[in-house]
Parts: C-alpha cells; sequence; structure tokens
C-alpha cells in the first residue's frame, strides 16, 4: 500500500447553492418514459412512486437542513493508497469503550448510521449500560460521496478492507470490533482476514455471501434439507432481482452516463435495492423518504453514483464466491428479507451468534435501528478482551 501523507484533516459539508439549483432544474424537466398499465412493480421501479417521489425532491426535501444535521457530526479526510478518504468518527464519553468501524454499502452512505451512533458511542445517555459503548468510525467507501471518485482500477473489497485497517492504525486503534451490512459485511469480513490480530470480533447484517451457493467452493453435501432448500429459493429470487448488479458488474462506464447527467434517472436506479419490491406487499419496514434522497443527493451533488457503481465491477472476480475461512468470531443478524444461510455462512466464517429478527429489513440501520445497536451491544459485551 502506497502512502503518500498520514494527515487527518476536519472535513465539513458545504455544498455550493449553484449545485443545488442545478439539480432542481434538472428535477423540474424531467422526461418520464412511459408505463404500462396495472403492472405496478414487476417491470422495475412503479412511475407513479417515483414521480411522487420525484416532486418531493423538488419541492419537499431540504438539503440545508440534512446538511446541517450531519455536520454535527465529526467528520475528517485522509488519503490511503492513493485514494482521498472521508470518514465520521466519534468518541465516547467513555474512556474504556471499544472501538468500532462500520461499513455501509451500495447505494448508501455514512448518514444511514445517523440513529445508532449516538446510541453506540454513548448507552449512558440512551439509558443503556455504559460499560457497552463504542468509538465509532464509518468511512465513506472508496468512490461513494465524499470518499470519491476512484482515481485508479483495483479498489475491490480485500483493498477496502486494508485501507480500513491502516485508517484503524492512523487513528491509534490497537483492536476494534467492525460491523457492516449489504456491501459492508464483506468488508467487514474481509478486515478480520486482513487484521485478524487486531479485529475482535465481526458483526454483520445483510450477509451478502451467504445467500447462494457458489462456484468456487461451498459444500452443499454438508447442508441441512432446509438450508438447501433456502439456498435454492435464494437463487430463483436471485436471478430476478440481479438486472442492477449484473450491469454494475460487467459495464458500470455504460450506466454511468445516465447516473451522472439525470438525478431522476439516478433516484430510480438507487431505488432497484432502496425498495426493491412491492412496498405496498412487504412486511419490511418502510425507509423514510429523507433517508433516501440524502443518501441519492450526496452521491448526485459529488458526481460519484456511476463511480460508486465501479465497486461491483473491481469485485466481479469474488462476486458471488465462497471467501477464504475466518478465525474472526464473528455474529449475524439477519433481519426481514435478508437471505443469509447459516450452513452457507458457517464455511466462510466463524459464527458464533446468530439472530433471526422479524423486522426490519435489508437496511438495518434504516428500518431497525435499536434491534441492530442492541445485537451489536450484546455480541461485542460477550467477548472475551
Amino acid at each position: 500500500m502506497t502512502e503518500t501523507s498520514s494527515a487527518i484533516t476536519p472535513f465539513r459539508i458545504d455544498i455550493p447553492q449553484a449545485d443545488l439549483d442545478d439539480l432542481h432544474d434538472r428535477l423540474a424537466r424531467t422526461r418520464l418514459p412511459d408505463a404500462l398499465p396495472g403492472v405496478g412493480w414487476s417491470y422495475g421501479v412503479d412511475r407513479d412512486y417515483l414521480i411522487d417521489l420525484i416532486e418531493y425532491w423538488r419541492t419537499g426535501y431540504d438539503w440545508r437542513e440534512q446538511e446541517a444535521r450531519l455536520n454535527k457530526v465529526p467528520q475528517f479526510t485522509t488519503e490511503i493508497d492513493g485514494q482521498h478518504l472521508h470518514f465520521l468518527h466519534v468518541r465516547s464519553p467513555e474512556p474504556d469503550a471499544t472501538p468500532l468501524i462500520v461499513t455501509h454499502g451500495w447505494p448508501s452512505t455514512p448518514a444511514d448510521f445517523s440513529d445508532i451512533i449516538g446510541p453506540l458511542t454513548d448507552p449512558r445517555a440512551h439509558g443503556a449500560d455504559p460499560a457497552r459503548a463504542f468509538h465509532v468510525v464509518a468511512p465513506s467507501v472508496p468512490g461513494f460521496g465524499f470518499s470519491g471518485p476512484t482515481l485508479d482500477s483495483g479498489w475491490d473489497v480485500p483493498r477496502i478492507a486494508r485501507a480500513w485497517a491502516e485508517l484503524m492504525r492512523r487513528l491509534g486503534y490497537r483492536h476494534y470490533g467492525a460491523q457492516g451490512g449489504d456491501y459492508g459485511s464483506l468488508i467487514s469480513g474481509a478486515l478480520g482476514r486482513v487484521a485478524p490480530d487486531n479485529v475482535i470480533g465481526v458483526h454483520l447484517n445483510a450477509l451478502a455471501d451467504a445467500a447462494t451457493p457458489s462456484g468456487s467452493g461451498h459444500d452443499l453435501a454438508v447442508l441441512s434439507e432446509s438450508d438447501r432448500a433456502k439456498a435454492a429459493a435464494n437463487q430463483i429470487w436471485w436471478f430476478g432481482h440481479n438486472g442492477y448488479a449484473t450491469q454494475m458488474a460487467l459495464r458500470p462506464q455504460t450506466i454511468a452516463y445516465s447516473l451522472n447527467d439525470s438525478p431522476a434517472g439516478q433516484l430510480a436506479w438507487n431505488l432497484e435495492w432502496f425498495v426493491d419490491w412491492d412496498p405496498t406487499a412487504t412486511e419490511q419496514t418502510p425507509i423514510a423518504r429523507d433517508a433516501i434522497l440524502t443518501d441519492v443527493t450526496t452521491l448526485w451533488l459529488t458526481g460519484t453514483a456511476g463511480s460508486a457503481a465501479r465497486i461491483y465491477r473491481e469485485s466481479g472476480s469474488s462476486w458471488g464466491s465462497k471467501p477464504a475461512p475466518s478465525g474472526v468470531a464473528t455474529a449475524v443478524a439477519n433481519f426481514q428479507g435478508d437471505r443469509a444461510v447459516r450452513g452457507l455462512a458457517e464455511q466462510a466464517h466463524r459464527i458464533v451468534r446468530w439472530n433471526d429478527y422479524p423486522v426490519g429489513g435489508h437496511f438495518a440501520a434504516l428500518q431497525a435501528p435499536a434491534e441492530l445497536v442492541t445485537d451489536i451491544r450484546e455480541f461485542f459485551g460477550s467477548l472475551d478482551r
């Protein structure tokens, strides 16, 4: 890893008004496609749903309010391996707090963690045991938002994990935990593999490498009958939902032109995962419109929706494959709609805790923050340190 500067610089979000005016102007001039009558979400993002959300984005959503809220959290930048990196760093008032690096997935940003940072860093103020406090580090993944765009190829999951290990070293944290969901689950798991002497435990939700068997080594013979059935059902489900991922894994530059030119187009593309189901028929907790739009607006204003898509291409060689076994104690919180199969997860992770929740959804920090915080506290509280 090439290091050109180890300086850590305070950062504050300050978007020029001209950029916001341009966004509103583009939204007002959105040219929508037709849609077949009565198809709902079965052909992709529902047109009426998108129209309503575009109008709210243009006339109701307040970026300045969100910007002020985000700026209340200490933010910093540094350069690691030639890449500009942005991260949140919130130290707990409890001196013996456990350092914890928390990683988002696609198409998210660290803004997703707004509702869990306070309870994690200051449990005493939230009516919880102060002995279970954390110093929270939440980076923007390279290519996303204020950590973007990426400047060279090769920013796959292991490289990001190595950058996280270096970031924690710079911050003075010798031993720490890792937490993540979606792509963050892959990065957090990989961090345990690249820094096993430093990572005391890994906590995962939306575990992305244990839903379907891969062609590179998952042993189906050792799975229980119920786990084999789950894995088979997941393969069928994924076949009908992976169009967005396949495009970004194979040809991210092609879709980047549309993402960077049309905010309505970027919104629809991001909704493929934020709302990739009929919201009138799901048991998952709906994500607040402002939360979705804060992530989408951050990617739009930084021009990084295309850069963020590249993580699928960079990690394409290992996409869907079983990672090397990890010896780090790992916990999995499976929320409503998550599809991790324990038998598959145990072939790549040392699973010491597994909880299934009938609430929330894929974006647990936004959909089930209280349950996620409790699961994180209980897991790390159970580890010998």
